[in-house]
Parts: structure tokens; C-alpha cells; sequence
């Protein structure tokens, strides 16, 4: 019998299996609102994802960070929606975040929203300090503007942050 070809390229014919998820394949994002629960719901997707795409050396990491940008983000943006991104490249986590907070044309303004955020995220700071990986913000190269956070998570360090380890 023929192997049947559906319309559409992107639906898989049925009888072929799923294909494996591995931690290449790791590209996922998500919209949630400015709410309380948001960060929890950031913190078990990405503990799901990190785990389906057999990265459960860097959950606890990569949840920690998570949990602050998006803790930060809803703090900061309580009116609008929040963007988190993650992906998985050449043995690192990147985690982005984009919130709706405009960045402030006045230059005090800008300073002290900034030392803000910065205070705020004081606990990511330590958590990828200890993974040796980097973090930052800026304006959002998004059409809506706003804020884009952004950590680095390398896999080793990310690995040896459960540890203790250096």
C-alpha cells in the first residue's frame, strides 16, 4: 500500500511515531498575564520542559531563574502581558523575557527604574553568578517596546548549582 501524503507537510502521517524530544529540539515560548500566579506557572512549565527534553540537571537553575524574571516582569508590568522564551543552544539555556514596561527617556528616570529592577533581581544575580552564566536587561527590540530580560544558563554550571559546586 502507498504511504499516504497529507496536505498539509507539517502533519505527521499517523502511523509514524512521535519524535524523540532532546535537548536540541528545545524551543518553547509563552504569553501569561501580569498576575500573582504567573511565575508558578513559569516555574512548572519550564520544570515539564526542561524534564521532556531530559535536561533534569538544569531544573533546578533554570526554575529559580525563571521564577524571578517573571516574578520582575509582573511586578514591574502589571498591565500587560508577559512574554517567556526558552531555548536551548550549544550546551547553554536562554531564557527571555519581555514585559511591557517602557523603558524611561529621562535619564533619572531611567537610573532609578533601573537600580529598581536590578534590586529586584538581586536573586538571579547570585543564581547565575553561581552558574557562570550572564544575565541583563534592556529595551525591547519588540514593535510594542517595553523591557527584555535575558539570562544565560550554561549546562555545566547550571548542573553544579544542585551541588554546590563552583
Amino acid at each position: 500500500m502507498p504511504e499516504s501524503t497529507a496536505l498539509c507537510p507539517i502533519v505527521a502521517p499517523l502511523d509514524k511515531p512521535p519524535t524523540p524530544q532532546n535537548p536540541a529540539t528545545l524551543n518553547y515560548s509563552l504569553t501569561l498575564p501580569p498576575a500573582l500566579r504567573s511565575p508558578a506557572i513559569a516555574r512548572t512549565a519550564t520544570r515539564s520542559i526542561l524534564r521532556a527534553h531530559g535536561l533534569d540537571d538544569m531544573t533546578d537553575a533554570a526554575v529559580q531563574v525563571v521564577g524571578e524574571l517573571a516574578a520582575c516582569a509582573c511586578r514591574l508590568a502589571p498591565t500587560a502581558q508577559v512574554y517567556v522564551s526558552l531555548r536551548y543552544r550549544d550546551d547553554t539555556l536562554r531564557v527571555v523575557l519581555y514585559d511591557a514596561h517602557p523603558r524611561h527617556t529621562h535619564l533619572r528616570l531611567a537610573t532609578a527604574c533601573d537600580a529598581r529592577r536590578r534590586a529586584v533581581l538581586r536573586v538571579l544575580a547570585c543564581v547565575v553568578r553561581a552558574c557562570a552564566g550572564d544575565w541583563g536587561f534592556g529595551d525591547a527590540r519588540e514593535p510594542g517596546g517595553g523591557t527584555r530580560m535575558w539570562a544565560v544558563l550554561p549546562r555545566e554550571g547550571a548542573s553544579a548549582y544542585v551541588d554546590g559546586k563552583p
